[in-house]
């Protein structure tokens, strides 16, 4: 009987490493009607309030729970420094609906282009709620992807459609809808 003690103590607890959150990017897909009210809450939160707009999200857990409750009408992956270059020269917008440029990057932040503001946002250094770029919109209104959506929009990307996690395939799909 102390034996069995003595093993039951001796296991080790479970650790959860902490890992810097990764840079995801989500497109709403589908509209509303027949939408769950507690999804199309969740999709406000996210600020996608109509299709084709998307946002960048970091991967933490609350949001990270998010996304999945709502995987049904969006398309989410991590997206890259250079697509990520891309989205903010082409659909980047300031306050007043202007294009976002490098001047306004030098003016609105502390770094000088658009260049080093996608690498910091890569790395985690700065996010969209602190003050260094709250000038700059979060929401990026793109227009339908050339040639369609991969498949189907009511199917998961596993099954051949487009909606949940896309991993990579997000930046083509980015790619697709400048």
């Amino acid at each position: 009987m102390m034996a069995e003690n003595e093993i039951i103590m001796k296991k080790k607890s479970k650790v959860k490493e902490i890992k810097p959150p990764v840079l995801y990017f989500a497109i709403r897909i589908r509209g509303s009607p027949g939408m769950n009210r507690k999804i199309l809450d969740t999709i406000k939160m996210l600020r996608m309030h109509k299709v084709n707009h998307g946002v960048l999200i970091w991967g933490k857990e609350s949001y990270i729970g998010m996304l999945k409750k709502c995987k049904d009408y969006i398309a989410y992956g991590e997206i890259d420094e250079k697509t990520l270059i891309r989205l903010l020269r082409v659909r980047g917008r300031v306050e007043g609906n202007k294009p976002l440029t490098d001047e306004q990057v030098k003016n609105l932040t502390k770094y000088n282009d658009i260049k080093t503001l996608a690498k910091a946002l890569i790395k985690g250094e700065v996010q969209y709620r602190s003050k260094d770029i709250s000038k700059i919109k979060p929401v990026f209104r793109l227009h339908p992807p050339k040639k369609g959506h991969l498949g189907n929009i009511k199917k998961h990307f596993k099954e051949g459609g487009t909606l949940g996690y896309v991993e990579n395939y997000i930046n083509e799909l980015i790619h697709k809808m400048l």
